[in-house]
């Protein structure tokens, strides 16, 4: 079988595709034909060296696969060889089979593609993990999403709406901000120019949001600070500016605020029965159309270096996604 190899940190150009050799399912393990693979933010630090964890080489990015049960390990139940699943994998699925804990699968809802099923797993798991279990966000609130036109941005300003908050969306361009209006967000801000926190008190008449989502970091972490309403709550969800900021602590207390960290993998993995309950939840969110994945941009396998570098270079719109196998008819 084909899959992408990582054998030394660079960048994504650095990565080979090879034959290697293929997969057996061991006790508790699904082997799966993979057909999708989203791309994340943690993929391109990953294949940098700069991510949390570091997988021994040769290793695959791909943190999360749409595809077909191939075959079904000792002791699993619950899924048979022809399932349609998906879900996270922590690592390779840039390749077109994949062996994974059959408990990080989830069966795929009628009428759902493999490319959007790929791209649920992480970004709606991780918003709504934000928004619902650290941040307890309220219907009448006034929700700020950063970086809102990327995937996770995306999926928090729909499940934002979803959960009855007033959604203001911030991006960099007028095209991202776009697919945010498209996604259902209330108020849209272009912070390109630096004016984020003059132009989120301008929308709430001086006060600031009740929740702050920030995926970027950087510069805007500090407006960020400076743009919290009393008693809010500060998200922070990851690092795509690059830069880690410093957390200004004395408007931590002027504020009487909270900032919060997101470890979705982490949480989810300590507290899988409420992991599972809040993707019950989700993919009756999606069942009854009340959220739709919004995939900005498709690559085959063999492109992979230029579907990393749509989310190195903070190109991409919704979710990219590796194709590894063509959509059945």
């Amino acid at each position: 079988m084909k899959a992408v190899l990582c054998k030394a940190f660079g960048p994504p150009e650095s990565l080979v595709l090879e034959d290697v050799p293929a997969p057996e399912a061991g006790p508790s393990e699904l082997l799966l034909d993979v057909y999708a693979s989203a791309v994340n933010f943690p993929d391109v630090l990953m294949i940098e060296g700069k991510y949390q964890s570091r997988p021994p080489f040769p290793f695959s990015p791909g943190q999360e696969v749409a595809g077909v049960v191939a075959a079904v390990g000792e002791g699993v139940t619950g899924f048979s060889v022809g399932d349609r699943v998906f879900g996270g994998t922590g690592v390779g699925g840039f390749a077109e089979q994949i062996t994974v804990p059959a408990g990080a699968m989830r069966h795929m809802p009628a009428g759902m593609s493999f490319v959007q099923a790929s791209a649920i797993s992480t970004t709606y798991g991780t918003s709504y993990y934000a928004l619902k279990q650290r941040a307890a966000l309220q219907p009448g609130e006034t929700l700020l999403v950063l970086g809102a036109a990327g995937g996770v941005g995306l999926a928090a300003v729909e499940l934002g709406k979803a959960m009855g908050a007033r959604v203001i969306a911030a991006a960099s361009s007028a095209e991202k901000l776009a697919a945010a209006k498209a996604a259902g967000a209330d108020e849209l801000i272009d912070y390109s120019d630096g004016e984020l926190k003059d132009k989120v008190k301008n929308l709430t008449g001086g006060r600031g949001a009740d929740v702050i989502y920030d995926p970027v970091g950087g510069e805007l972490f500090d407006q960020c600070m400076r743009s919290i309403a009393w008693y809010g709550r500060v998200l922070v969800i990851g690092f795509a500016a690059g830069d880690i900021p410093r957390v200004p602590i004395n408007l931590i207390l002027l504020k009487s605020c909270q900032v919060v960290g997101v470890f979705y993998g982490a949480w989810s993995a300590r507290f899988r029965d409420e992991a599972a309950e809040n993707f019950r939840e989700i993919l009756d969110l999606y069942r009854s159309g009340r959220i739709n994945p919004l995939i900005g941009r498709e690559y085959p396998l063999a492109d992979y270096a230029n579907a990393l570098r749509d989310l190195s270079e903070r190109r991409a719109i919704g979710k990219v996604v590796v194709r590894v196998r063509p959509e059945p008819v």
